[in-house]
């Protein structure tokens, strides 16, 4: 990863918070807490950023149609986090395995 490659991805990750800071209060809570908790639980897919702008796009619909963000999620958030991410290898998926040594992880001999 060269210096171009840093200074795009800062741009890019402003162009989304600036986004998020954008919609209404209650959806940037309900934004910033899901985010906590996908960066917590890691999804080894995070890093393409395809998550989080889909949820950004699918909150800035619903604040678009004078939807709750409670309206779009249900009120057990985190079961909807769970639902996204439910068929997402996490890292601790990936350190799960390489401590039990299946094949295709680190620990090969």
């Amino acid at each position: 990863m060269g210096i171009q490659d840093i200074i795009e991805g800062k741009k890019q990750w402003r162009a989304h918070m600036a986004r998020v800071k954008a919609l209404p209060p209650d959806y940037q809570i309900v934004y910033k807490e899901m985010q906590k908790y996908f960066f917590k639980v890691g999804p080894v897919g995070l890093a393409d950023g395809r998550l989080l702008t889909g949820l950004v796009d699918f909150f800035e619909e619903g604040a678009a149609s004078g939807k709750g963000v409670l309206e779009l999620l249900g009120n057990d958030v985190a079961a909807f986090c769970d639902d996204l991410i439910g068929d997402s290898r996490t890292y601790a998926d990936l350190y799960q395995e390489s401590v039990a040594g299946k094949p295709g992880t680190a620990e090969q001999g």
